[in-house]
């Protein structure tokens, strides 16, 4: 299996039933994984699908022969061939997704025993996701040609709903993997997005568990505290910090590849058929072994590192991994076979020569004879650059070597006068340089291949015997390479991220059961590296107060706002620090966000159906935990009608408790405060300074009016004065309407919003960590407010 470097080596395997229920089984080549989810898909347009696709991001795509979806649901077929076109697609007969054969293969491939992954219990239950494994399975043992060793993959069950769960469309709107308008912003202005901004990891697994936690970011109080407690004694710790960051360099970047070597035994057959690949794929095993070797060595410094750590996670790691005695005895049999000072380079000839010279000599007679050819044309390739030096006065002329075309001359231009001598072939110009070749180099390059490749096949011969041996021990190496990326992870990123910005910037999240969203001077990660006077806001949610209506002109902050909320519950609970002064948070389940957007053409949808498509997928997918964002909702529709859907939207999430951050530019929405407790008004102030908008970005209480911003926008894109002064009475006229309807309404509903408001300070004492005389205090000052009416 070969290294596709940060490319995605995950194969999907996909199928439905007629009950909208849909199997997934995500095969990881790279980490020798296995991952099945099935749930049931309760958007027309499969966007539960969508948004477990564009988390795996996988290179293949298995699904049974095309077929009518129910209820006239596009169908998994479809789905792929619509919006995944740069993905290989591959179809398998139905007889290949055999629910049976899949729930055997997971039994016997599992590192783990069924019962710890709750499968046995649910094998009828969950038959569609064992399906698609068995399909999975069988496509990549074909077309790799290899056997799935036994008790090898990691295998996780559902993984996906013991996480939140963002959607495809808020990963985008939020800007966690990449920057809305990149395309307009160009490749430059990748640090517009949270993933590139934290993608600060040394390692490729590293890398990818990174990507996975911001779009599936942790639900597990415990898990999340471990990491913060983590990061705490990373932050207090300054040697032990960069003693971990010193020594997570000492580890081959690819640490987590040499994995699925063990994992997968070749096919006799498929290396028969295949022959010429042979040697290629003995070249890869090498590797393997020395980078395995690398990063064992490594090991004893890791635990060097780690001995006087405290936290959990830390003292779990140095527990697990560097306490275990199944390290050190890998590590003896590989010394057995292999030399002392071979290591992992990444140099190509370097790497050639130390694969080519990896076992120890005199254990296979015909290795030490191609050993010796290689070698002899090797130095027979230096003997003729020095002979080119001299015969064409060429004192600069350098031979570089990489793997496709072998060694090759580098002459700089300056010591060429006219032209190249005519025993020079393949002339090409590369910058200050020419590189060529000569028909005595190209012989040379042949034959040196050549011994390379029979050194390559004779050293896997002789180690045979050593990796049916670590075959052995398959899982222990999956649980060195899941420490190493959690380690690069919270070390590399997290706590790089946080030691880069000035003292306090960045602070623990504090998490209740269930408690209010309480963040003080919150900031938005992104756009305040970019600028150095990002002005902080804060936000309140609660049960008793579980909606913000946000209003404000255009380019005030709103859209900013929302995004930087959602930003800070990310990055709490992928277990990082996050930018306020303080947070207090109970754990979301869900993110849904509804933010401005434009016709589809594609599905034939104008931006007032896109956003109805939006909405109704986040009215049928809420839960009591879910955090709700809504950006300018009715506004691609008729005033009255866009008004309509946004008031009953309102009512309905308010009737459900979840916490919802709702902007909008319509100001009748104000009045769901004076009927609904519950509803809290924000405004961002601006000042009007001689007819100009002067935007301060910060958020305030209540509902404050800038005077027919709207108005003074449209005189400065120049409407005539007549018509801007004819829409400043027919607003006015409104707006008296309204004031007196908004008068009515709290005049019935205030008793009720008192109540309401005492009931919020109570549950923020519930979960206040104060000293009991200070809530007694809090809890007279409370009464007595009521009491005078002043709440």
């Amino acid at each position: 299996m070969e290294d596709e470097g940060e490319k995605s080596n995950i194969v999907i395997g996909l199928i439905e039933n007629r009950a909208k229920e849909v199997g997934v089984a995500a095969f990881d080549l790279r980490s020798a994984a296995l991952h099945l989810s099935q749930f049931i898909e309760t958007s027309s347009t499969y966007q539960n699908t969508k948004t477990l696709l564009h988390f795996y991001d996988p290179m293949v795509i298995i699904v049974p022969p095309n077929k009518l979806a129910p209820d006239s649901m596009v169908g998994v077929a479809e789905l792929v061939d619509r919006f995944y076109t740069s993905v290989k697609k591959v179809v398998m007969s139905r007889g290949c997704f055999d629910d049976t054969k899949g729930a055997v293969l997971v039994k016997g491939l599992a590192a783990k025993e069924p019962s710890a992954l709750g499968l046995d219990t649910y094998y009828k239950q969950y038959y569609l996701c064992l399906a698609a494994a068995a399909a999975t399975i069988k496509w990549t043992e074909t077309e790799k040609g290899v056997i799935v060793t036994n008790h090898s993959l990691l295998v996780t069950f559902n993984g996906s709903f013991d996480h939140m769960n963002i959607d495809a469309t808020s990963v985008q709107n939020l800007e966690i993997i990449e920057p809305l308008h990149s395309t307009l912003w160009g490749t430059g202005n990748k640090k517009r997005s949270l993933f590139h901004m934290l993608k600060t990891t040394r390692t490729i697994g590293g890398t990818r568990l990174l990507r996975a936690n911001l779009l599936q970011p942790l639900k597990d109080i415990e898990t999340i505290n471990a990491r913060l407690d983590c990061l705490d004694e990373l932050m207090s710790n300054e040697e032990l910090f960069f003693g971990l960051s010193q020594v997570l360099r000492k580890f081959p970047k690819e640490t987590d590849r040499v994995l699925c070597h063990f994992c997968f035994k070749p096919n006799k057959i498929a290396k028969v058929a295949s022959g010429v690949d042979n040697a290629r794929r003995s070249q890869v095993l090498i590797s393997s072994i020395i980078l395995l070797k690398t990063a064992l060595d490594a090991l004893p410094l890791l635990a060097k590192v780690l001995k006087d750590a405290k936290c959990f996670l830390l003292r779990n790691i140095s527990d697990s991994i560097c306490e275990n005695e199944k390290y050190a005895s890998i590590r003896k049999r590989i010394c057995n076979v292999i030399n002392e000072d071979v290591l992992h380079a990444r140099v190509p000839f370097v790497a050639r020569t130390q694969q080519c010279f990896a076992v120890k000599a005199g254990i296979d007679g015909l290795l030490d004879v191609a050993r010796r050819l290689f070698c002899d044309t090797s130095e027979a390739v230096h003997n003729l650059a020095n002979k080119y030096r001299e015969e064409f006065s060429l004192p600069n002329l350098k031979i570089p070597f990489n793997n496709r075309q072998g060694f090759y001359f580098s002459i700089p231009h300056k010591d060429i006068s006219g032209k190249l001598p005519g025993k020079f072939i393949q002339v090409l110009k590369h910058g200050s340089h020419i590189h060529c070749s000569t028909l005595e180099l190209a012989s040379l390059n042949v034959r040196n291949k050549s011994a390379a490749a029979e050194c390559y096949i004779r050293t896997e011969i002789c180690l045979e015997a050593l990796i049916d041996g670590i075959r052995e021990d398959v899982s222990v190496l999956t649980l060195l390479a899941e420490a190493l990326c959690l380690l690069d992870m919270i070390v590399n990123s997290f706590a790089q991220a946080i030691s880069t910005k000035p003292v306090d910037r960045y602070t623990r999240p504090q998490f209740t059961d269930n408690g209010p969203l309480a963040i003080d001077g919150g900031r938005h990660p992104i756009l305040e590296s970019l600028h150095n006077d990002f002005v902080p806001n804060n936000i309140f949610l609660s049960e008793a107060s579980n909606m913000i209506i946000v209003t404000g002109p255009n380019m005030s902050g709103k859209s900013t706002y929302l995004q930087q909320v959602c930003l800070v519950v990310i990055l709490a609970q992928i277990g990082c620090y996050v930018p306020a002064r303080f947070s207090s948070l109970r754990v979301v389940d869900r993110i849904f966000t509804r933010m401005g957007t434009g016709d589809n053409l594609e599905s034939n949808s104008s931006t007032f159906m896109t956003e109805m498509k939006e909405t109704a997928f986040v009215m049928q997918n809420l839960s009591p935990r879910s955090l709700v964002v809504m950006d300018e909702l009715g506004r691609a529709t008729s005033s009255s009608d866009g008004f309509a859907i946004a008031w009953s939207c309102c009512e309905h999430l308010l009737s459900l408790k979840v916490y919802t951050i709702f902007a909008t530019h319509m100001e009748n929405l104000s009045e769901l405060a004076t009927i609904y407790p519950n509803v809290k008004i924000l405004h961002f102030h601006v000042d009007v300074k001689n007819n100009r908008l002067d935007f301060k970005f910060q958020l305030k209480d209540g509902l404050r009016q800038v005077p027919h911003y709207g108005l003074l926008l449209a005189g400065v894109a120049g409407l005539p004065s007549s018509v801007i002064e004819t829409a400043r009475n027919i607003t006015s006229k409104i707006k008296e309407k309204e004031m007196k309807r908004m008068e009515i309404n709290y005049m019935q509903y205030h008793p009720i919003q008192l109540a309401y408001h005492v009931a919020q300070r109570l549950i923020c004492l519930k979960y206040s960590t104060q000293d009991e005389d200070s809530i007694r205090r809090a809890l007279q000052n409370l009464k007595e407010s009521y009491v005078d009416g002043r709440l």
